[in-house]
């Protein structure tokens, strides 16, 4: 049974129906059990909330944010160099948390924008009613298929990210194991406590590995059981979607399920990694921009939103991933496929989307025993 059920993932997970990415106007309202699966305590939104004040003047705003620490500042270069005279006060955290301080501050909004963030977060937000429609100047270069497709959109996307696996070469060669090159791969019991993975209930990364695995086998119940099969092999479920990568890069393990970014900056910054996307195609999801709903919608934060799907800046994001809204002449970094859209499995997100609370459900009963504590 295990065998056909490998067997069946290499074949049904090979096809991709691209042309399904466009199906993400509205989510479920299930959805919005995500933030169950993120909660942030009151004591930690407080404390985020009191950093994000800053000045209540229209040249200060206030952005949230769940890009990678080690992107923010070359993307706000240009901005800063373009705009001086405002203030950008930055809030960073993962997509789950971000999600729950907008919904924890609905009826006093604290942040003006949120920058590179799930579409899929963006949902429940927009959802709830939190999102103001706006149309950034420069909206008609970005690709119809990375944004919200009302007028004007409640969200619009930047980029695009993709799961991938970090293999250290050093560590594999030592404990003689081979070079995965899919998801049928990692279930081989050689790599039995060798394995770490984005914990799916709270981290975007990881549910998007889940759902593609249950959306691209030929059953659900077939999925499960080769979700089933992996776990035998995993050590350890991470709360983060990089962490993965960096204990892989770290030698704490050999290998992490994470994502592209994240596995190709580690390689080309000389870490003994090979950054490998699966063979069967990889999950993904949007990163995007919108516009909080707020009595005191300031002019600065429309400049803002302008300048971050600019051909600039739009340039900054191509340097660290494949596929971006506004087309640029930048190549994909070394290391990703030669053909990325083609690397994306079928990933319906209305799908995820209102599916999202049974399976974390799910997921957790059978697998959440092998989570690391949370901090």
């Amino acid at each position: 049974m295990v065998g056909d059920v490998v067997s069946s993932m290499r074949r049904f997970l090979s096809k991709r129906r691209w042309q399904r990415f466009i199906s993400m106007a509205a989510a479920s309202c299930a959805l919005v059990w995500m933030v169950a699966a993120c909660a942030v305590s009151q004591e930690d939104l407080a404390s985020s909330a009191g950093d994000a004040t800053g000045t209540s003047s229209d040249s200060s705003i206030t952005v949230y944010t769940a890009l990678e620490d080690d992107q923010i500042s070359g993307y706000l270069e240009s901005f800063q160099t373009q705009h001086p005279d405002i203030n950008v006060n930055i809030v960073r955290d993962s997509t789950g948390i971000i999600t729950a301080k907008l919904l924890a501050e609905a009826d006093n909004p604290q942040a003006d924008v949120v920058w590179g963030t799930a579409a899929s977060s963006l949902l429940v937000a927009e959802e709830k009613g939190l999102l103001e429609p706006y149309a950034p100047a420069g909206l008609e270069a970005v690709n119809p298929k990375f944004r919200d497709d009302a007028n004007p959109p409640q969200w619009v996307g930047i980029d695009v990210w993709m799961s991938a696996f970090c293999v250290n070469t050093v560590e594999s060669e030592k404990l003689g194991l081979p070079i995965p090159k899919g998801w049928a791969d990692l279930t081989n019991p050689v790599y039995k406590g060798h394995i770490v993975m984005s914990n799916p209930a709270s981290s975007g990364t990881g549910f998007l590995s889940v759902s593609t695995i249950l959306q691209n086998s030929p059953t659900e119940d077939e999925g499960w059981a080769y979700l089933d099969k992996l776990h035998e092999n995993i050590a350890q479920y991470m709360h983060s979607g990089s962490r993965p990568c960096k204990a892989a890069g770290a030698g704490e393990y050999p290998i992490g399920i994470s994502f592209g970014y994240r596995a190709v900056k580690q390689k080309n910054d000389g870490e003994p990694l090979e950054a490998v996307f699966p063979v069967e195609g990889s999950g993904w999801d949007v990163e995007a921009n919108a516009l909080i709903k707020k009595s005191d919608i300031k002019e600065a934060a429309k400049t803002f939103l302008d300048w971050a799907i600019s051909p600039e800046v739009s340039a900054k994001y191509a340097e660290s991933f494949a596929i971006t809204a506004v087309k640029t002449d930048v190549p994909p970094p070394a290391g990703f496929p030669e053909d990325p859209v083609a690397q994306l499995a079928d990933n319906d997100l209305r799908w995820a989307a209102a599916n999202r609370e049974r399976i974390l459900a799910e997921w957790t009963k059978r697998y959440d025993a092998k989570s690391e504590p949370k901090s």
